[in-house]
């Protein structure tokens, strides 16, 4: 078994416990708090809450995984498969709230998982290098800002809406697929000490990434219902990795001539699944009475 191999299985793994820790985490975001709270006063009720604590130490250990399947691949090989993680979390968070998955859900999710086994076949991703110089994160921070801000504020002006849940997701989303480039960094320069670790910028913007990424995860799940935010996060969180990891560590896709159409379709199909099952209403959601997250 080669290393892609195995950075694959890891991955799968990685997603497993990455849902468990997601439908844990949605169910608290509605139930730590009955009262209208903005997402800095969210994240302090959570900090003190023993069942969120529990999903973080779940979705830790998926993170441990994605950390070290990234060790071992490329972020487009890793990050594609942690799609399949949506799965998991159907079903779930079905039986958490007691009910059933649709045969709506099952149906574009498999679709979206088809996609993604597709994209990763076809595609061939190659790992490139794992850093990246100073000159082109300034660029990633000045392309990606603006549009993360944007986020912020469209679901601030839409609040207590679908769209404010889904507009949350897209922040959390990117901020993970930011935060998986990090992480390769950073176990990149694991085999060379404890200082090198320390001495790497990387490590910094990596665990401040994981704070801001989980107070909007916590936001967007607090917003609508799992069907509304988890499938944006599952999505955007993959595309935002890939693209950084073609754009900032040089990694590529290998599909040949006649694959490119193929890859086109795949992608085409994984986003319209997504927006299918944002649409969807399935799903345990707050009830009315319930605060919605102010952005």
């Amino acid at each position: 078994m080669d290393k892609a191999d195995i950075a694959a299985l890891l991955a799968l793994g990685a997603a497993l416990f990455v849902a468990m820790g997601d439908v844990i985490h949605q169910r608290t975001a509605h139930e730590v708090t009955a009262e209208p709270v903005g997402h800095l006063q969210l994240f302090a009720h959570l900090l003190r809450d023993r069942m969120w604590w529990i999903g973080s130490l779940v979705s830790a250990v998926g993170f441990g995984l994605q950390a070290a399947a990234l060790g071992l691949g490329s972020v487009l090989l890793v990050q594609a498969l942690l799609v399949t993680s949506l799965l998991f979390a159907l079903p779930l968070n079905a039986r958490a709230n007691h009910h059933r998955v649709s045969r709506f859900e099952w149906t574009w999710a498999v679709l979206l998982a088809t996609s993604v086994v597709v994209i990763v076949t076809v595609g061939n991703p190659t790992a490139g290098q794992a850093r990246a110089g100073s000159e082109v994160w300034l660029a990633v921070a000045a392309v990606l800002g603006p549009v993360l801000v944007g986020c912020v504020i469209g679901a601030r002006i839409l609040s207590g809406s679908k769209a404010s849940a889904i507009l949350l997701a897209c922040v959390s989303g990117a901020l993970w697929g930011l935060f998986a480039i990090l992480t390769k960094g950073v176990v990149d320069r694991l085999g060379n000490g404890l200082w090198a670790v320390l001495s790497a910028p990387e490590l910094y913007a990596w665990a401040v990434v994981a704070v801001v990424g989980t107070a909007y995860q916590q936001a967007a799940f607090r917003a609508g219902s799992m069907t509304a935010s988890l499938p944006t996060m599952t999505v955007v969180e993959p595309v935002v990795a890939s693209v950084l990891g073609v754009v900032v560590l040089g990694e590529t896709l290998r599909p040949g001539e006649s694959g490119w159409i193929t890859l086109a379709v795949a992608f085409t199909v994984m986003v319209v699944a997504t927006l299918a099952l944002a649409r969807g209403e399935a799903g345990w959601a707050a009830k009315p009475d319930v605060g919605k997250a102010i952005a």
